[in-house]
């Protein structure tokens, strides 16, 4: 990788958390009592970073591009640490049904979301 490509991959992963935190600021002043932006968020970042990482196999994104959408862009987006504190903060709080559903919830549903995008990349 060159001096370049990794300075892009910083600058997208910096925006890529300016983003998580804009987005994130916006639902919980809808929504306090569930983590919805952490879930929204990573399901979102999951869907484009399989659809990136989709159109990088067909070719239609060059490598750099992949790395600077995907490693940089969503890696910075996306927040495995955050949903596992909420879900942690969640039970802690006596209310297992909702940590259940934020953990295991989170993860079917973004793993779904990355087969969806990296799907119609492949076939877009």
């Amino acid at each position: 990788m060159s001096p370049l490509e990794l300075l892009l991959v910083s600058v997208g992963g910096g925006v890529g958390a300016a983003l998580r935190l804009w987005l994130d600021g916006i639902v919980k002043a809808r929504v306090s009592r569930f983590p919805l932006g952490t879930l929204v968020i990573n399901v979102t970042g999951s869907l484009v970073l399989g659809f990136v990482t989709g159109l990088g196999e067909t070719g239609a994104l060059g490598p750099s591009t992949v790395a600077v959408l995907g490693t940089g862009m969503m890696g910075g987006y996306t927040t495995f640490s955050t949903a596992s504190v909420e879900t942690v903060q969640l039970f802690r709080s006596a209310r297992p049904g909702p940590a259940v559903l934020n953990g295991l919830g989170m993860l079917v549903v973004s793993v779904g979301a990355a087969a969806l995008g990296l799907y119609t990349g492949r076939n877009t």
